[in-house]
Order: C-alpha cells, then sequence, then structure tokens
C-alpha cells in the first residue's frame, strides 16, 4: 500500500513538471523598446501639458515633439530666447493636443499641435515672425503667414534657395 502511494505521487510529481516546463517553452518574453514605434504613435494623439524646450520643440510627458512644418532660431542664435518665451506665452495654461506625422527629427516625433482654442502652435509662431516655413514638410505650408520681414530677420533659407 505505501509502494502504491508513493509511485502515485511520483506519477504526479513528473506528470506536473512536464505540464509546467511545456508551459515555459510556450511562453514568450515581453518585448521592450528603448522608444515608442512611431508607427503606434502616429495613430494616436498626444494631448496634455507642455513644458518647452525651444521655439519648435516642446515636451508632452514623455513625448518630445518638434512643431512640423517650421523653424525656429536655436536658443544661442539671435531670437531664439526670444521665441522660446514666445511658446511658453502661448503654452501657459494650456493642454497641447499633438497629432503625430509618424516622422521623426532628432529623437523628436514631428507632429501638427493644437492649442485648446484650435490655433495651429506653428502658424502661431510664423505670425509673431519667430519661426519660418520649411518646404520639407508637405502637410505644413505656413509660406503664406510670413512677413517680408521675417525672412531676413530670422537669416533663414531653405538650401535650394541660397
Amino acid at each position: 500500500m505505501i509502494y502504491l502511494a508513493i509511485a502515485a505521487i511520483i506519477l504526479l510529481f513528473f506528470a506536473f513538471s512536464s505540464r509546467s516546463k511545456s508551459q515555459s517553452q510556450t511562453r514568450q518574453a515581453p518585448q521592450t523598446y528603448a522608444q515608442p514605434e512611431i508607427k503606434k504613435i502616429e495613430q494616436i494623439k498626444i494631448v496634455g501639458r507642455c513644458h518647452v524646450i525651444d521655439g519648435d520643440t516642446i515636451r508632452i510627458g514623455k513625448h518630445k515633439i518638434r512643431l512640423a512644418g517650421v523653424n525656429a532660431p536655436e536658443l544661442d542664435e539671435p531670437y531664439g530666447q526670444k521665441a522660446k518665451w514666445a511658446m511658453v506665452a502661448l503654452c501657459k495654461g494650456q493642454t497641447i493636443t499633438a497629432y503625430p506625422t509618424g516622422e521623426t527629427s532628432y529623437q523628436r516625433i514631428v507632429a501638427k499641435c493644437f492649442l485648446d482654442d484650435g490655433r495651429d502652435l506653428a502658424a502661431e509662431m510664423v505670425k509673431q515672425e519667430l519661426a519660418l516655413d520649411i518646404p520639407h514638410f508637405p502637410n505644413a505650408d505656413y509660406k503664406h503667414l510670413e512677413t517680408p520681414n521675417s525672412r531676413r530677420k530670422l537669416r533663414w533659407r531653405p538650401k535650394n534657395q541660397q
């Protein structure tokens, strides 16, 4: 009788261990990504309060976002600080909605960004003569908002027009 009980325990042990081995072999390790996949991001919108980095770059949560269609001066260039603080004034107290284009630029998500009231953030920067249109972005055209003085003031031209 004791031998039957021991044999039954041994059989149960082997049956349980072989079943758990087959289950562990079918499990796959979860995939991790250093950066979010752009394909997933382009299908969603990014919404939230932002931190302004410079005249054409903001951060919403963990997402670093570059405004599509415009170029603002860097912080160490003339009007760079003014562009940053104009962007801060526009975004202060606002919830920003960013619609990614699917492109990236220097580890930033390229997106069209809008304020609570529907104004296009890039268009507002161009109107204030603190950013210029970039022809590279086909779905973001701000050339018509530039003033005659803005290209002279910011001294930036597309490479094919220099």
